[in-house]
């Protein structure tokens, strides 16, 4: 018994070192559990095998080209679990352990997907850095989530949803459109540039009818040819997203992605199962 208090002290002492090691094992662990930023350096990273090659090198062509014009960073992580861990917690850890955006904007998203697999849920996380909550607000990252991904990830069209997802994150920071106006109606953009065009197209049948004794052709041109012709002229300006889908990065290939920037997530963004 006389040797009790002389162990005690002893352990007491070795306290501290038994403490900081098991920390050191935690955080191994932890470190172990996230996935390791990719090598080479790439945007779309399919860990559960849900795409196909050609939907990520579209993905990617996008995302890169994206990047590059705005130096904003989409990074789109599949994965078949989360390891443990809540999919928000687990997408604000990529980001910033991979640091997607660029250190001193803070410009990074991560979109974080787990599929459905059998009778368990599927996840959906849009993680976004602190330079880029203006722009995607939570409620906004929310609705992207139900209105343009978890239709479709109940179909299994995992690419369309992504990318519909990533289109709308695209002409929110570019300001095609406000966060207000993408809450009170998603397609209120596109619905409202169909009117102007209508309205256009009225005003030149109706410009033509009178002047059709200068012009023959006037005369016999159909309405809804003449909306059409309108329509064929102005395509570009219907989907300015067309611009990001044949980007010159290469997938995979060293004239493609650069790396990520070392950008910081502050806990914003949303989520949501089905």
């Amino acid at each position: 018994m006389k040797y009790l208090p002389a162990i005690y002290d002893q352990m007491m002492k070795q306290l501290p070192t038994f403490i900081l090691l098991l920390w050191a094992g935690i955080l191994q662990v932890t470190a172990r559990d996230i996935p390791a930023r990719p090598v080479p350096p790439r945007l779309v990273n399919d860990l559960a095998g849900v795409l196909s090659t050609g939907e990520q090198q579209r993905l990617e062509e996008k995302l890169v080209e994206f990047d590059r014009s705005s130096s904003t960073q989409i990074a789109i992580v599949i994965l078949p679990g989360l390891y443990g861990y809540d999919a928000g917690d687990l997408a604000f850890r990529i980001g910033e352990e991979w640091g997607v955006g660029q250190k001193e904007f803070d410009n990074g998203f991560v979109i974080l997907v787990k599929p459905k697999i059998r009778e368990e849920s599927g996840r959906v996380f849009i993680a976004t850095g602190y330079g880029v909550e203006e722009f995607v607000p939570d409620a906004v990252a929310r609705r992207i989530i139900e209105v343009e991904m978890i239709p479709m990830f109940r179909e299994e069209k995992y690419y369309e949803a992504i990318d519909k997802a990533t289109d709308v994150i695209i002409s929110l920071t570019q300001g095609e459109f406000t966060p207000k106006e993408y809450m009170e109606d998603p397609g209120a953009a596109a619905a409202g540039f169909f009117l102007f065009l209508l309205f256009i197209a009225f005003f030149i049948f109706f410009f033509r009818s009178r002047r059709a004794r200068y012009h023959p052709m006037g005369k016999n041109l159909p309405f809804w040819t003449a909306l059409f012709l309108l329509g064929a002229s102005g395509g570009s300006h219907k989907g300015h997203f067309g611009s990001f889908s044949s980007g010159s990065g290469s997938f995979g290939s060293p004239g493609g992605f650069g790396g990520f920037g070392g950008g910081s997530f502050g806990g914003g963004g949303a989520g949501g199962r089905w």
